[in-house]
């Protein structure tokens, strides 16, 4: 299998299985002399941990993550930093439950890769669904750190934070949006009154068996004007590729996406007036900090779409390896809206892609932005 590498200047590969000894990932091209010790990877990773609600998958996994490589504390240094070569981390398996799946090791479960997969090679892990596993996201989360760790160092004060804005048919209301209760609930959600009938709405659609999808949005602040470039290397090309590469991902918008196709010019156009630090104030921000490819230096704003859940208790039609017709219910363990656990995968996909924009633009443009 190829294409286990995304990025330019600032490169992730990942490995691993579900439900293998172990899954990893080697970070490429991180500048050296930025402080990183597993704690700074490990904050991240606790977040997007499974088990730590009953609205996620029960599966208990520690997700304790280990640098391989790429970091040295020398006796002169107050703090391990990185070194320039490649990072690598690794995470144990540690509570994989196979059987689960033995019931469907050849049946196709409908709107899943198990098929496709199937088709192009021929061989499928249906262990927990192998490396189309969303566990393999655990590992973008770790390299998210890093780049984290690059874009602080590089523009300092720079953020970047997300939160689930619609479950189901469930939406926030943005006049209430807080950032401050993304943290406060389990469900990553900036409205605080939505939280308790978000929780009523997905516990009826756990106990009828089935799962609901989900709408994420994404926003980065204290990013400069500058990054990207207009023709085969937009910035808002590669958020969307990095953000529809997230298992389950079927639509991804850019500030105000679809929602454009309704608006007049006059409407649509983000108005400039002068700033008193002598950069331009936008009025609005309905391109989402990106114009022609290139960040305007405005909040860059992504919204991505996660369908529901393939693997149900409900029984549903498919057919076998050998095409023979059949039904299908999957047991085990699996999220009901799968898109709360992508809040920050959706994060770690942003900072990375940023990070190898800021480190393309460097590389071209050296001091100037």
């Amino acid at each position: 299998m190829s294409f286990n590498t995304f990025g330019h200047l600032f490169r992730v590969t990942t490995f691993g299985e579900s439900h293998g000894p172990a899954i990893g990932c080697v970070v490429d091209g991180c500048p050296p002399g930025i402080p990183l010790v597993e704690a700074d990877i490990q904050a991240e990773l606790d977040r997007r941990r499974p088990g730590q609600s009953k609205y996620v998958s029960q599966r208990k996994e520690p997700d304790t993550v280990r640098i391989l490589s790429g970091v040295f504390q020398d006796e002169r240094l107050p703090a391990q930093v990185t070194t320039g070569t490649p990072i690598a981390l690794l995470i144990e398996n540690v509570d994989a439950k196979s059987k689960d799946y033995s019931e469907i090791r050849d049946k196709f479960r409908p709107g899943h890769a198990d098929y496709t997969y199937w088709a192009k090679y021929g061989v499928r892990d249906y262990r927990g669904g192998g490396r189309q596993s969303a566990r393999e996201t655990a590992l973008r989360v770790a390299a998210g750190a890093i780049a984290r760790k690059v874009l602080h160092q590089m523009y300092a004060g720079a953020t970047i934070r997300a939160a689930l804005i619609q479950m189901g048919s469930e939406s926030i209301e943005r006049a209430r949006w807080d950032w401050k209760e993304v943290p406060r609930n389990p469900f990553f959600c900036p409205d605080a009154e939505a939280v308790q009938p978000w929780a009523e709405y997905l516990e009826q659609v756990r106990k009828q068996g089935s799962s609901c999808g989900a709408v994420i949005e994404v926003v980065a602040e204290g990013i400069p004007a500058g990054l990207g470039a207009p023709v085969y290397g937009k910035l808002d090309a590669d958020l969307a590729a990095a953000m529809m590469s997230i298992n389950a991902v079927k639509g991804v918008e850019i500030g105000d996406g679809f929602a454009t196709a309704m608006l007049s010019g006059e409407e649509n156009a983000d108005e400039m007036r002068a700033g008193n630090d002598g950069r331009p104030r936008f009025l609005s921000n309905r391109a989402g900090g990106i114009l022609g490819g290139i960040s305007s230096g405005q909040p860059i704003v992504v919204r991505f779409a996660v369908k529901p859940t393939s693997s149900i208790l409900l029984p549903r039609k498919t057919i076998d390896v050998a095409g023979r017709e059949t039904e299908i219910v999957t047991k085990g363990r699996h999220d009901p809206c799968v898109g709360i656990r992508a809040v920050p995968v959706g994060e770690a996909m942003m900072a990375c892609v940023l990070a190898d924009h800021a480190l393309r633009h460097r590389g071209q443009m050296g001091a100037v932005l």
